[in-house]
């Protein structure tokens, strides 16, 4: 019983309920050509040797699409592997302007909050954390969030990270969406310094049935639910969008309701029970019509 799931969770079929739709709930690692190949850029820019000019990358791709999962397994990866820690992670908060940036990399080099308003305090700020903890890669999580100020803002944000190959020796990594892509090319200097890495939406075929594949094998269901085969392969893709965020959602929502209604397994009519609505359409969605 059980072959259609990975060995380490079939145990979980025998755990209390409340277990199993932890399990399914808990963020799982998919380890798909996209992520693998940027863990090996990461880790290239981890390995190489010191210097004046560093080179970035931009992890780039539609929302809820596996990017900051990418950088945050990359990141525990190397918690624990070098007496000091090298690689760190910045959310770049929601707000425009030189402030909202700072204070974003000084919260995620883990400095309590100053409260300084001073954008030459906060930089000093940033300088003395950097000399500091010495980090060896900087990665900007939803970094399209710095690109909604002013240019002069913008521009010096740039500046900053030119600054920090040539002063301190880290490699910027810039996670978002395609407008951090379109900003950094806007110029041969930028462009020069950051190699872009997509992740894009998934397109139908044998690859993203190969993921339903590895999805069904990870969620554990007593039956099997044949996830790769047609209809429920294209209605999976049409209700994700190709999103791989979404595609994970969809199919732990739906597999808690097979636990819950006793089926353990996941068919059509679970995905329609589940009346799941699309990212595009929930602007349009009847729910959205009845808060007005």
């Amino acid at each position: 019983m059980a072959e259609h799931l990975f060995e380490h969770v079939r145990p979980v079929l025998a755990a209390p309920l409340a277990e199993r739709i932890a399990f399914i709930r808990a963020p799982r690692w998919i380890g798909t050509d996209a992520a693998l190949a940027a863990h090996r850029r990461l880790q290239g820019l981890l390995d190489r040797p010191a210097t004046l000019r560093t080179d970035g990358l931009m992890l780039v791709g539609p929302y809820a699409n596996g990017k900051t999962l990418i950088a945050e397994r990359f990141v525990l990866q190397h918690m624990d592997s070098a007496p000091e820690r090298r690689v760190w992670v910045a959310q770049t908060r929601e707000g425009t302007g030189l402030a909202h940036f700072y204070a974003s990399l000084i919260s995620g080099l883990g400095a309590p909050a100053s409260g300084l308003r001073s954008v030459a305090r906060l930089s000093e700020q940033v300088d003395a954390l950097l000399k500091a903890l010495r980090p060896r890669v900087l990665i900007f999580d939803e970094f399209h969030n710095a690109l909604r100020g002013r240019a002069r803002d913008v521009e010096a944000i740039f500046a900053f990270l030119r600054r920090l190959g040539r002063e301190y020796d880290v490699s910027p990594v810039l996670i978002g969406e395609v407008a951090v892509y379109d900003h950094i090319n806007a110029t041969t200097e930028m462009a020069s310094r950051f190699q872009a890495l997509p992740v894009p939406r998934w397109r139908y075929g044998e690859n993203y049935l190969a993921l339903l594949d590895t999805l069904e094998a990870a969620l554990p269901l007593a039956y099997p639910s044949e996830l790769s085969q047609e209809p429920i392969a294209r209605r999976v893709f049409a209700l994700s969008e190709g999103l791989i965020g979404e595609t994970v959602r969809i199919l732990s929502e739906a597999a808690i309701l097979a636990v819950h209604d006793g089926g353990e397994r996941i068919t059509p009519r679970t995905l329609e029970t589940l009346d799941y609505t699309p990212l595009s359409l929930r602007r349009r969605a009847a729910l959205r019509q009845d808060l007005l």
